[in-house]
Protein backbone atom coordinates (compact mmCIF):
# COMPACT_ATOMS: atom_id res chain seq x y z
CA UNK A 1 0.00 0.00 0.00
CA UNK A 2 1.79 3.22 -1.23
CA UNK A 3 1.16 6.50 -1.79
CA UNK A 4 -1.12 8.84 -0.40
CA UNK A 5 -4.11 6.84 -1.89
CA UNK A 6 -3.25 4.28 1.14
CA UNK A 7 -5.61 3.95 3.79
CA UNK A 8 -2.90 6.53 5.98
CA UNK A 9 -1.02 8.04 2.88
CA UNK A 10 -1.63 11.32 4.14
CA UNK A 11 -0.28 10.55 8.04
CA UNK A 12 3.11 10.87 9.58
CA UNK A 13 3.99 9.27 12.81
CA UNK A 14 6.84 9.71 15.29
CA UNK A 15 8.02 6.66 16.66
CA UNK A 16 9.67 6.86 19.84
CA UNK A 17 9.42 3.07 20.90
CA UNK A 18 11.85 -0.21 20.91
CA UNK A 19 11.49 -4.22 21.51
CA UNK A 20 8.22 -5.44 19.74
CA UNK A 21 4.80 -3.74 20.86
CA UNK A 22 5.72 -0.43 20.25
CA UNK A 23 7.73 -1.18 17.09
CA UNK A 24 5.04 -3.54 15.82
CA UNK A 25 2.02 -0.87 16.34
CA UNK A 26 4.25 1.51 14.05
CA UNK A 27 4.91 -0.94 11.70
CA UNK A 28 1.07 -1.51 11.43
CA UNK A 29 0.44 2.18 10.38
CA UNK A 30 3.58 2.12 8.09
CA UNK A 31 2.27 -0.75 6.17
CA UNK A 32 -0.95 1.35 5.72
CA UNK A 33 0.78 4.01 4.25
CA UNK A 34 1.41 6.14 7.09
CA UNK A 35 5.47 7.92 7.05
CA UNK A 36 7.21 6.67 9.47
CA UNK A 37 9.98 8.80 11.40
CA UNK A 38 11.90 6.13 13.83
CA UNK A 39 13.79 8.27 16.34
CA UNK A 40 16.64 5.88 17.49
CA UNK A 41 19.11 6.60 20.47
CA UNK A 42 22.26 7.40 18.93
CA UNK A 43 24.82 5.26 20.53
CA UNK A 44 22.69 1.82 20.76
CA UNK A 45 19.81 2.30 18.59
CA UNK A 46 16.60 -0.65 18.87
CA UNK A 47 17.33 -3.11 21.31
CA UNK A 48 16.37 -5.60 18.68
CA UNK A 49 19.31 -4.46 16.60
CA UNK A 50 21.49 -6.36 19.43
CA UNK A 51 19.40 -9.65 19.77
CA UNK A 52 20.71 -12.36 17.75
CA UNK A 53 20.76 -14.39 15.10
CA UNK A 54 21.81 -11.03 13.49
CA UNK A 55 21.32 -9.62 9.48
CA UNK A 56 24.72 -7.60 8.85
CA UNK A 57 25.12 -5.86 12.25
CA UNK A 58 21.34 -6.20 13.21
CA UNK A 59 19.01 -8.76 14.79
CA UNK A 60 16.57 -10.68 12.56
CA UNK A 61 13.94 -9.78 15.17
CA UNK A 62 14.48 -6.02 14.06
CA UNK A 63 13.77 -6.55 10.83
CA UNK A 64 10.55 -8.30 11.36
CA UNK A 65 9.03 -5.46 13.43
CA UNK A 66 10.44 -1.89 11.69
CA UNK A 67 9.54 -2.36 7.73
CA UNK A 68 8.35 1.18 6.07
CA UNK A 69 9.99 2.92 8.44
CA UNK A 70 12.97 6.17 8.06
CA UNK A 71 15.67 6.34 10.60
CA UNK A 72 17.23 9.35 12.61
CA UNK A 73 19.61 8.52 15.44
CA UNK A 74 19.59 11.65 18.49
CA UNK A 75 20.71 11.72 21.91
CA UNK A 76 17.55 12.80 23.66
CA UNK A 77 20.09 13.42 26.74
CA UNK A 78 21.07 16.63 25.06
CA UNK A 79 18.71 19.60 24.53
CA UNK A 80 19.36 19.90 21.17
CA UNK A 81 18.31 16.38 20.59
CA UNK A 82 14.82 17.25 22.56
CA UNK A 83 14.36 20.07 20.04
CA UNK A 84 14.71 18.12 16.72
CA UNK A 85 12.22 15.88 17.88
CA UNK A 86 10.06 18.58 18.64
CA UNK A 87 10.39 19.84 15.63
CA UNK A 88 9.68 16.37 14.15
CA UNK A 89 6.41 16.32 16.44
CA UNK A 90 5.07 20.00 15.29
CA UNK A 91 4.91 18.43 11.77
CA UNK A 92 3.15 15.13 12.91
CA UNK A 93 -0.13 13.60 12.98
CA UNK A 94 0.86 10.97 15.75
CA UNK A 95 3.69 10.20 18.11
CA UNK A 96 4.00 6.25 19.75
CA UNK A 97 6.41 6.08 22.62
CA UNK A 98 7.24 3.06 25.03
CA UNK A 99 9.18 4.98 27.37
CA UNK A 100 9.43 4.02 30.89
CA UNK A 101 6.95 5.34 32.73
CA UNK A 102 7.68 9.15 33.34
CA UNK A 103 10.74 9.23 31.08
CA UNK A 104 8.87 10.99 28.02
CA UNK A 105 7.88 13.33 31.01
CA UNK A 106 11.24 13.91 32.02
CA UNK A 107 12.30 14.66 28.28
CA UNK A 108 10.06 17.19 27.96
CA UNK A 109 8.31 14.69 25.15
CA UNK A 110 5.00 13.83 27.69
CA UNK A 111 1.45 13.68 27.34
CA UNK A 112 0.34 17.00 28.41
CA UNK A 113 3.31 18.83 27.51
CA UNK A 114 2.71 18.03 23.73
CA UNK A 115 -0.30 17.63 23.49
CA UNK A 116 -1.21 21.56 25.22
CA UNK A 117 1.84 23.04 22.19
CA UNK A 118 -0.02 20.64 19.68
CA UNK A 119 -4.00 19.66 20.10
CA UNK A 120 -4.27 18.15 17.46
CA UNK A 121 -1.58 15.58 18.57
CA UNK A 122 -2.03 11.94 18.65
CA UNK A 123 -0.29 10.94 21.62
CA UNK A 124 0.13 7.07 21.91
CA UNK A 125 1.65 5.22 25.41
CA UNK A 126 2.92 1.29 24.85
CA UNK A 127 4.01 0.00 28.08
CA UNK A 128 3.95 -3.14 30.45
CA UNK A 129 1.33 -2.48 32.80
CA UNK A 130 -0.09 0.36 32.14
CA UNK A 131 0.87 4.26 32.96
CA UNK A 132 -1.60 4.19 36.22
CA UNK A 133 -1.99 2.07 38.90
CA UNK A 134 0.32 0.51 41.66
CA UNK A 135 2.29 -1.33 38.79
CA UNK A 136 2.49 1.81 36.64
CA UNK A 137 6.24 2.60 37.74
CA UNK A 138 6.93 -1.08 36.97
CA UNK A 139 9.38 -2.18 33.63
CA UNK A 140 7.11 -4.90 31.90
CA UNK A 141 7.80 -7.75 29.63
CA UNK A 142 6.33 -10.27 27.89
CA UNK A 143 7.46 -12.97 29.67
CA UNK A 144 6.64 -10.99 33.07
CA UNK A 145 3.19 -10.64 31.63
CA UNK A 146 2.91 -14.48 30.85
CA UNK A 147 3.36 -14.76 34.31
CA UNK A 148 1.70 -12.18 36.05
CA UNK A 149 -1.95 -12.65 34.31
CA UNK A 150 -2.24 -16.48 35.12
CA UNK A 151 -0.96 -17.45 31.21
CA UNK A 152 1.25 -19.62 32.29
CA UNK A 153 -0.42 -21.97 34.18
CA UNK A 154 -2.40 -22.46 31.31
CA UNK A 155 0.05 -23.55 28.91
CA UNK A 156 1.27 -26.70 28.41
CA UNK A 157 0.57 -30.74 29.53
CA UNK A 158 -1.12 -30.88 32.67
CA UNK A 159 1.22 -33.01 34.77
CA UNK A 160 3.92 -29.71 34.04
CA UNK A 161 5.36 -26.60 35.13
CA UNK A 162 5.07 -23.68 34.05
CA UNK A 163 5.28 -22.62 30.63
CA UNK A 164 6.21 -19.45 28.14
CA UNK A 165 4.42 -19.62 25.31
CA UNK A 166 6.57 -20.24 22.23
CA UNK A 167 6.43 -16.62 20.62
CA UNK A 168 5.69 -13.24 22.22
CA UNK A 169 1.69 -12.87 21.47
CA UNK A 170 0.96 -10.37 23.93
CA UNK A 171 3.92 -7.67 22.47
CA UNK A 172 2.39 -8.55 19.23
CA UNK A 173 -1.17 -8.06 20.13
CA UNK A 174 -0.33 -5.15 22.41
CA UNK A 175 1.05 -3.55 18.97
CA UNK A 176 -2.20 -4.01 17.21
CA UNK A 177 -4.25 -2.65 19.91
CA UNK A 178 -2.59 0.32 19.59
CA UNK A 179 -2.38 0.78 15.96
CA UNK A 180 -5.84 0.38 16.50
CA UNK A 181 -6.22 3.01 19.05
CA UNK A 182 -4.03 5.20 16.92
CA UNK A 183 -6.41 4.61 13.84
CA UNK A 184 -9.69 5.15 16.24
CA UNK A 185 -8.08 8.66 17.53
CA UNK A 186 -7.39 10.02 14.33
CA UNK A 187 -11.00 9.27 12.87
CA UNK A 188 -12.05 11.13 15.89
CA UNK A 189 -9.69 13.69 15.30
CA UNK A 190 -11.21 13.89 12.13
CA UNK A 191 -14.84 15.16 13.73
CA UNK A 192 -13.76 17.02 16.77
CA UNK A 193 -10.69 18.57 15.23
CA UNK A 194 -8.69 17.62 18.61
CA UNK A 195 -6.07 14.57 19.37
CA UNK A 196 -6.56 11.99 21.84
CA UNK A 197 -4.42 10.05 24.27
CA UNK A 198 -3.99 6.42 23.42
CA UNK A 199 -2.80 3.75 26.08
CA UNK A 200 -2.03 -0.05 25.55
CA UNK A 201 -0.18 -2.34 27.88
CA UNK A 202 1.02 -5.63 27.84
CA UNK A 203 -0.92 -6.28 30.66
CA UNK A 204 -4.20 -5.16 29.57
CA UNK A 205 -4.00 -7.22 26.97
CA UNK A 206 -2.87 -10.29 28.54
CA UNK A 207 -5.91 -9.87 30.87
CA UNK A 208 -8.09 -9.82 27.88
CA UNK A 209 -7.07 -13.21 26.33
CA UNK A 210 -7.68 -14.60 30.03
CA UNK A 211 -11.15 -13.33 29.03
CA UNK A 212 -13.06 -16.59 28.73
CA UNK A 213 -11.06 -18.00 31.68
CA UNK A 214 -11.79 -15.59 33.94
CA UNK A 215 -15.44 -15.70 32.66
CA UNK A 216 -15.35 -19.55 33.57
CA UNK A 217 -13.78 -18.75 36.65
CA UNK A 218 -16.45 -16.18 37.78
CA UNK A 219 -19.18 -18.68 37.07
CA UNK A 220 -17.41 -21.90 38.40
CA UNK A 221 -14.71 -20.77 41.18
CA UNK A 222 -12.27 -23.24 39.84
CA UNK A 223 -9.44 -21.98 37.63
CA UNK A 224 -8.59 -23.33 34.12
CA UNK A 225 -6.90 -26.83 33.56
CA UNK A 226 -3.98 -27.37 31.49
CA UNK A 227 -4.59 -29.50 28.24
CA UNK A 228 -2.00 -29.45 26.41
CA UNK A 229 -2.93 -29.25 22.78
CA UNK A 230 -6.33 -29.85 23.56
CA UNK A 231 -9.25 -27.59 24.84
CA UNK A 232 -10.74 -27.52 28.08
CA UNK A 233 -14.33 -26.91 26.51
CA UNK A 234 -13.86 -29.44 23.48
CA UNK A 235 -13.19 -32.85 22.69
CA UNK A 236 -12.19 -34.12 20.47
CA UNK A 237 -9.90 -31.06 19.78
CA UNK A 238 -6.25 -32.20 19.92
CA UNK A 239 -2.98 -33.17 18.50
CA UNK A 240 -3.22 -36.69 18.17
CA UNK A 241 -0.40 -39.55 17.21
CA UNK A 242 -0.74 -41.03 14.16
CA UNK A 243 1.83 -43.89 12.84
CA UNK A 244 4.72 -41.80 11.34
CA UNK A 245 4.04 -38.28 13.17
CA UNK A 246 1.02 -36.21 14.85
CA UNK A 247 -2.50 -35.08 13.16
CA UNK A 248 -4.63 -32.55 15.04
CA UNK A 249 -8.32 -33.52 14.85
CA UNK A 250 -11.67 -30.73 15.70
CA UNK A 251 -14.16 -32.48 15.81
CA UNK A 252 -16.03 -30.56 18.74
CA UNK A 253 -19.38 -30.51 17.71
CA UNK A 254 -22.25 -32.73 17.23
CA UNK A 255 -22.18 -33.28 13.77
CA UNK A 256 -18.37 -33.57 13.58
CA UNK A 257 -18.12 -35.94 15.96
CA UNK A 258 -20.77 -38.68 14.00
CA UNK A 259 -18.44 -37.90 10.86
CA UNK A 260 -15.65 -38.37 12.49
CA UNK A 261 -16.81 -41.72 13.63
CA UNK A 262 -17.98 -42.98 10.40
CA UNK A 263 -14.38 -41.91 9.11
CA UNK A 264 -12.30 -43.63 11.95
CA UNK A 265 -13.82 -46.90 12.15
CA UNK A 266 -16.33 -46.07 15.44
CA UNK A 267 -19.10 -46.12 13.75
CA UNK A 268 -20.43 -48.04 16.74
CA UNK A 269 -19.84 -45.03 19.06
CA UNK A 270 -21.59 -42.31 17.19
CA UNK A 271 -24.92 -42.54 18.82
CA UNK A 272 -23.69 -44.18 22.06
CA UNK A 273 -25.02 -41.64 24.75
CA UNK A 274 -21.62 -41.56 26.53
CA UNK A 275 -20.24 -39.76 23.75
CA UNK A 276 -23.03 -38.22 21.29
CA UNK A 277 -22.53 -34.66 22.67
CA UNK A 278 -19.30 -32.48 23.56
CA UNK A 279 -20.71 -32.12 27.41
CA UNK A 280 -20.17 -35.80 27.53
CA UNK A 281 -17.32 -36.22 26.05
CA UNK A 282 -15.78 -33.77 27.82
CA UNK A 283 -17.17 -35.32 31.07
CA UNK A 284 -15.62 -38.60 29.63
CA UNK A 285 -12.26 -36.99 28.08
CA UNK A 286 -9.98 -39.69 29.00
CA UNK A 287 -12.07 -42.17 27.30
CA UNK A 288 -13.24 -40.23 24.19
CA UNK A 289 -9.40 -39.63 23.62
CA UNK A 290 -8.35 -43.45 24.18
CA UNK A 291 -10.84 -44.38 21.55
CA UNK A 292 -9.58 -42.08 18.80
CA UNK A 293 -5.95 -42.32 19.46
CA UNK A 294 -6.70 -46.38 19.17
CA UNK A 295 -7.80 -45.65 15.41
CA UNK A 296 -5.56 -42.83 14.26
CA UNK A 297 -2.28 -44.63 15.74
CA UNK A 298 -3.26 -47.43 12.88
CA UNK A 299 -2.10 -45.40 9.99
CA UNK A 300 0.23 -42.43 8.80
CA UNK A 301 -0.41 -38.29 8.71
CA UNK A 302 -0.94 -38.72 5.30
CA UNK A 303 -3.62 -41.51 5.27
CA UNK A 304 -5.42 -39.85 7.78
CA UNK A 305 -5.56 -36.28 6.39
CA UNK A 306 -6.87 -37.72 3.09
CA UNK A 307 -9.24 -39.76 4.68
CA UNK A 308 -10.47 -36.53 7.00
CA UNK A 309 -10.06 -33.77 4.44
CA UNK A 310 -12.59 -36.07 2.25
CA UNK A 311 -15.24 -35.81 5.07
CA UNK A 312 -15.02 -32.35 5.78
CA UNK A 313 -13.71 -32.99 9.42
CA UNK A 314 -11.15 -30.36 10.28
CA UNK A 315 -7.92 -31.70 10.77
CA UNK A 316 -3.97 -30.14 10.08
CA UNK A 317 -0.62 -31.71 10.14
CA UNK A 318 2.07 -30.43 12.61
CA UNK A 319 3.80 -28.06 10.41
CA UNK A 320 7.37 -26.77 11.27
CA UNK A 321 8.24 -22.62 10.42
CA UNK A 322 9.83 -24.55 7.08
CA UNK A 323 7.07 -26.03 6.08
CA UNK A 324 4.45 -23.53 6.33
CA UNK A 325 6.71 -20.96 4.56
CA UNK A 326 7.38 -23.01 1.61
CA UNK A 327 3.29 -24.22 1.79
CA UNK A 328 1.81 -23.79 -1.62
CA UNK A 329 -1.57 -21.46 0.46
CA UNK A 330 1.52 -18.84 2.12
CA UNK A 331 2.74 -18.44 -1.74
CA UNK A 332 -0.98 -18.05 -2.82
CA UNK A 333 -2.15 -15.59 -0.10
CA UNK A 334 1.28 -13.59 -1.03
CA UNK A 335 2.41 -13.85 2.92
CA UNK A 336 6.35 -13.77 2.02
CA UNK A 337 7.27 -10.60 0.27
CA UNK A 338 10.65 -9.93 -0.67
CA UNK A 339 12.82 -6.95 -0.67
CA UNK A 340 16.26 -5.38 -1.15
CA UNK A 341 18.16 -4.32 1.68
CA UNK A 342 22.08 -3.24 1.71
CA UNK A 343 23.15 -5.85 3.42
CA UNK A 344 22.15 -8.59 0.80
CA UNK A 345 19.27 -8.92 -2.26
CA UNK A 346 16.55 -11.44 -1.54
CA UNK A 347 15.48 -10.22 1.91
CA UNK A 348 12.04 -11.85 2.94
CA UNK A 349 9.57 -10.67 5.63
CA UNK A 350 5.99 -11.97 6.71
CA UNK A 351 3.35 -9.82 5.19
CA UNK A 352 0.47 -7.21 6.83
CA UNK A 353 -1.99 -10.43 7.27
CA UNK A 354 -4.98 -8.07 5.78
CA UNK A 355 -5.82 -7.21 2.49
CA UNK A 356 -7.81 -3.87 0.99
CA UNK A 357 -9.39 -4.44 -2.26
CA UNK A 358 -6.99 -7.60 -3.10
CA UNK A 359 -3.88 -5.30 -4.13
CA UNK A 360 -0.64 -6.94 -3.45
CA UNK A 361 0.68 -6.51 0.03
CA UNK A 362 4.72 -4.61 -0.78
CA UNK A 363 7.07 -3.66 1.13
CA UNK A 364 8.11 0.46 0.87
CA UNK A 365 10.93 0.81 2.60
CA UNK A 366 13.29 -1.61 3.98
CA UNK A 367 14.00 -2.05 7.23
CA UNK A 368 16.36 1.08 8.21
CA UNK A 369 20.22 0.81 9.62
CA UNK A 370 20.59 2.79 12.13
CA UNK A 371 20.23 6.13 12.12
CA UNK A 372 20.41 5.93 8.24
CA UNK A 373 18.30 8.67 7.44
CA UNK A 374 19.53 10.89 9.76
CA UNK A 375 20.62 14.25 7.48
CA UNK A 376 17.77 13.95 4.72
CA UNK A 377 15.35 14.12 8.06
CA UNK A 378 17.35 17.11 9.34
CA UNK A 379 17.60 18.57 6.05
CA UNK A 380 12.91 18.31 5.81
CA UNK A 381 12.90 20.10 8.91
CA UNK A 382 15.67 22.92 7.75
CA UNK A 383 18.66 21.92 9.13
CA UNK A 384 21.44 23.40 5.76
CA UNK A 385 25.06 21.43 5.05
CA UNK A 386 27.20 23.46 8.29
CA UNK A 387 23.69 22.35 10.96
CA UNK A 388 23.60 19.07 10.14
CA UNK A 389 27.79 18.64 10.50
CA UNK A 390 27.17 20.76 13.33
CA UNK A 391 25.50 18.40 15.29
CA UNK A 392 26.91 15.20 13.91
CA UNK A 393 30.24 16.62 15.40
CA UNK A 394 28.48 17.59 18.39
CA UNK A 395 27.43 13.91 19.01
CA UNK A 396 23.73 15.15 19.10
CA UNK A 397 22.91 13.41 15.59
CA UNK A 398 24.27 10.10 14.39
CA UNK A 399 24.84 8.06 11.32
CA UNK A 400 24.28 4.84 10.16
CA UNK A 401 26.82 2.15 10.21
CA UNK A 402 28.27 1.88 7.29
CA UNK A 403 25.74 4.04 5.35
CA UNK A 404 24.94 7.67 5.06
CA UNK A 405 21.86 9.09 4.49
CA UNK A 406 22.68 9.93 1.19
CA UNK A 407 23.79 6.23 0.87
CA UNK A 408 20.05 5.90 2.03
CA UNK A 409 18.67 7.73 -0.87
CA UNK A 410 19.82 6.07 -3.93
CA UNK A 411 18.54 2.57 -2.37
CA UNK A 412 15.72 1.05 -4.33
CA UNK A 413 11.90 1.12 -3.47
CA UNK A 414 8.82 1.36 -4.60
CA UNK A 415 7.83 4.69 -5.64
CA UNK A 416 5.96 7.23 -3.25
CA UNK A 417 5.35 10.95 -3.71
CA UNK A 418 7.22 13.48 -2.39
CA UNK A 419 6.04 15.10 0.84
CA UNK A 420 6.71 18.50 1.65
CA UNK A 421 6.80 19.27 5.38
CA UNK A 422 4.05 20.87 6.80
CA UNK A 423 3.07 22.08 10.30
CA UNK A 424 -0.15 20.03 11.40
CA UNK A 425 -0.28 20.89 15.23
Amino acid sequence: MTGTTAPLGDITVVDLTKFIAGPMCTQYLGELGAEIIKIEDRDAGDDLRGMPPFIGDDGAMFYAMNRNKRSIALDLKTQAGRDIALRLVAKADVLVESFGTGVAERLGLGHDALCARFPRLVYCSVSGFGRTGPLGPRPGFEVMMQAYTGLMLTTGEEDGGPLRIGFSPLDQTTGIHAAAGVMAALRTRDRTGKGSYVEASLFETALSFMGWHAQAFWLTGAPPERSGSGHGSLCPYQAFRASDGYILIAAGSEALWRKLCDAIGLAEYKDDPRFATNRERVARRGETVALVQGRIETRAVADWMAVLTDARIPCSPINGIGQVLNDPQTAARGMVMEYRHPVGEGMKGIALPITLDGVARAVRRAPPLHGEHTDEILREIGCDEARVAALRADGVAGCARGATSDDAAARPRSPTPDKKPKERN
